[in-house]
């Protein structure tokens, strides 16, 4: 007979690689979308917190400098389950999945120039204009145009100051940028409900599901020349939430401590509002023969893709336990598309008819995290993980210039009662080489031999 791995001589062990496990660099990817919380056994409970600082860094396609462009960034999730009787199992998990945090400064091509006059010369290329002069000018060309002015315009003479004022408001829009640098926010938050119904002649399968909301925002900054005429461009996308499902099966074998769950995650779509600022929208609409507002607030679809998650794990001898993830997310298919920003784009004959997305990526993401957990006594136990992320393409968008990663973590688990242990753990991330690039697809920034690092603590409470 071989040995008997029993769950409950290893569960001290597993726990410990989930507190800073899988949080993934490519696309839009944080928190990995774990569920192991659902599959313990019992009552079960857990509240953790993940901080992630990366030093992201390199230079402009003027060789100018850019620092660190990465935000430090953190967030929590929880989950409860308990079992009904010995077939069905409820849980609830809340966790933050997808983000981005990013902030270009520095003197480089991401950043405005600090002098609003300069501005208004760059774009008008009038070496002698002038902010105060622009105002003037632009209250003189609005007296002309006044219906009822005395002065009669010609048609020739009144369609060439419209042509100048809406350079001039143009110019305006973009001085009001002055000192300003590309940044990027987004941020989600989801809760999963999910219903199991154990089956098999030892109720080793289960089969799960349920519903997922999601909550979604985003503000979005492009700064500098790198952008060249979208430089100015600003959106706000408010809060929306919308729904998705989750379904998945596992198998379990705890007289060897093994278990493996396959776990599928829908797309969300999110019909949010948006608002942008382009302030070059009406002058660049006017020389391509549309009718563009320098504002609009209208509606937003934005679809968090679909993912696979894999979860295995299992005991080599009664106090060592394997454990793998592997995660694919198709972030070829996801785009952020606001409606100004595609629209003038197509004033651009080389973008038409469909027009250019803010933010997409080229390639899907593939992330594997391999790891060991060994008990040191009945309360204390540690583990180590290597990990490695395939990213989202290169180039990739400038405002995340990320080539996926590869990882190592530690972690340990010390059970304080019990029922209630207390986990801690940490990752360091080699980031992946990447060339940063805008919508247009214009090479713009490369960033090189950068690095990260990830903190998590936890609290869990378990009843058998």
């Amino acid at each position: 007979m071989g040995p008997n791995f029993h769950l409950k001589t290893l569960v001290v062990a597993v726990a410990a690689f989930s507190v800073a496990s899988m949080s993934n660099a490519a696309g839009l990817d944080r928190s990995g979308q774990d569920i192991t919380a659902f599959l313990q056994d019992g009552l079960y409970a857990e509240a953790s917190y993940t901080y992630i600082d990366g030093d992201v860094s390199g230079e402009d396609a003027s060789g100018n400098k850019v620092g660190d462009i990465a935000k430090s960034y953190d967030f929590f999730r929880y989950g409860v389950k308990t079992d009904i009787n010995d077939t069905f199992s409820v849980g609830i998990l809340y966790d933050e999945p997808f983000g981005a945090a990013a902030d270009y400064v520095g003197n480089n091509n991401f950043v405005t120039n600090s002098d609003p006059d300069l501005l208004i010369q760059g774009f008008t290329r009038n070496p002698n204009l002038t902010e105060g002069l622009v105002d003037q000018n632009i209250d003189a060309l609005r007296a002309a145009l006044t219906p009822g002015n005395p002065d009669d315009l010609t048609a020739e003479e009144l369609q060439q100051a419209q042509g100048q004022l809406i350079s001039l408001e143009a110019a305006k829009g973009l001085a009001a940028t002055a000192g300003e640098a590309t940044q990027v926010e987004v941020r989600t938050e989801s809760i999963t409900g999910i219903l199991g119904a154990k089956f098999g002649a030892n109720k080793e399968f289960q089969a799960y599901g349920g519903p997922v909301a999601q909550r979604v925002r985003a503000d979005v900054k492009l700064r500098g020349t790198a952008y060249s005429s979208a430089t100015g461009y600003s959106t706000h996308i408010s809060n929306d939430q919308d729904y998705g499902w989750i379904a998945g099966m596992s198998y379990s074998k705890p007289e060897i401590a093994l278990k493996a769950a396959l776990t599928y995650r829908s797309e969300i779509k999110h019909n949010a509002k948006a608002f942008e600022t382009f302030p070059i929208a009406t002058a660049a609409g006017a020389t391509a023969g549309l009718a563009l507002p320098t504002t609009r607030h209208t509606d937003i679809e934005i679809k968090t893709p679909e993912s696979v998650n894999f979860d295995f794990q299992t005991g080599i001898n009664p106090t060592t336990l394997a454990t793998a993830k592997v995660r694919w997310v198709p972030w070829s298919d996801f785009a952020i598309t606001p409606s100004l920003y595609n629209e003038v784009s197509t004033a651009n004959p080389a973008y038409r008819p469909d027009g250019l997305s803010l933010v997409s990526y080229d390639d899907d993401q593939w992330a594997v995290e391999l790891g060991l957990a060994k008990r040191l006594t009945p309360a204390l136990a540690v583990s180590g993980n290597v990990g490695w992320d395939s990213g989202a393409g290169d180039p990739v968008t400038s405002l995340g210039p990320i080539e996926g990663y590869y990882s190592v973590g530690l972690g340990a688990k010390y059970n304080v009662t019990e029922n209630w242990a207390v986990s801690a753990g940490g990752k360091y991330l080699w980031f992946g080489d990447a060339k940063g690039k805008t919508p247009t697809q214009d090479i713009v920034s490369n960033f090189e031999d950068n690095d990260g690092y990830v903190l998590g603590v936890k609290l869990s409470y378990q009843a058998q």
